[in-house]
């Protein structure tokens, strides 16, 4: 694997994650907040990918196949479960 294609999955997975917690971390409404999860999912992605091709980088991937099914509960919850909540304010923990 080239050392671009490496670099611009690792920038974009740091990069992607530091985005989504901001947004989470506004919440704003239970949408953007599912919109956030999505974003996380594909940095997750983006550094399993990294961690499994770069060499002595299989512990990030690893953690991140772990964020990666955190991240889908959360888009799950927030975008699907919440049934077009969207009044402001979270989805209920029940």
């Amino acid at each position: 694997m080239s050392d671009t294609v490496l670099t611009a999955l690792q920038y974009y997975g740091a990069g992607a994650a530091l985005v989504a917690a901001f947004v989470v971390s506004l919440n704003i409404s239970t949408r953007v907040t599912g919109w956030a999860f999505v974003l996380f999912v594909t940095s997750s992605i983006a550094l399993v990918a990294w961690g499994f091709l770069k060499q002595d980088a299989e512990g990030i991937g690893w953690q991140n196949i772990g964020l990666l099914i955190i991240n889908i509960v959360g888009v799950y919850r927030y975008l699907i479960a919440a049934g077009g909540n969207d009044d402001g304010s979270q989805a209920s923990c029940g």
